[in-house]
């Protein structure tokens, strides 16, 4: 299982594709930080069901993250857009040309 930062990630990005009952789940844990006895007791169910539903959750984010990798796809934008960023703050004579290497690799992985 992925950490519960990375868990809260893939929700970000796929949440609204879980069932309704999933998204409330997983926004008292992800977002309200609640344990598995504190959502049972608000949920009226068991710790074991929400530890189960958890799961059964997050399995499917990450299997919607294997298929269409949109979070590993706005991790390499921000990444290549922050390296642009430095690339300009640091105003060395070949920002230009950097800067636009940078770019162009972004546009060439978007394409492919």
């Amino acid at each position: 299982m992925e950490s519960r930062i990375e868990i809260g990630w893939l929700f970000d990005f796929y949440g609204p594709l879980l069932t309704e009952r999933q998204r409330e789940l997983m926004t008292l844990w992800c977002e309200d930080d609640l344990s598995l006895s504190e959502i049972g007791s608000e949920m009226d169910i068991s710790r074991q069901a929400v530890s189960d539903a958890l799961h059964s959750a997050q399995a499917r984010l990450e299997e919607y993250e294997k298929k269409l990798g949109l979070l590993r796809r706005y991790r390499r934008i921000t990444d290549g857009l922050q390296r642009c960023l430095t690339l300009l703050d640091a105003e060395e004579s070949d920002t230009k040309g950097e800067v636009r290497k940078v770019i162009r690799e972004l546009l060439s992985e978007e394409e492919t």
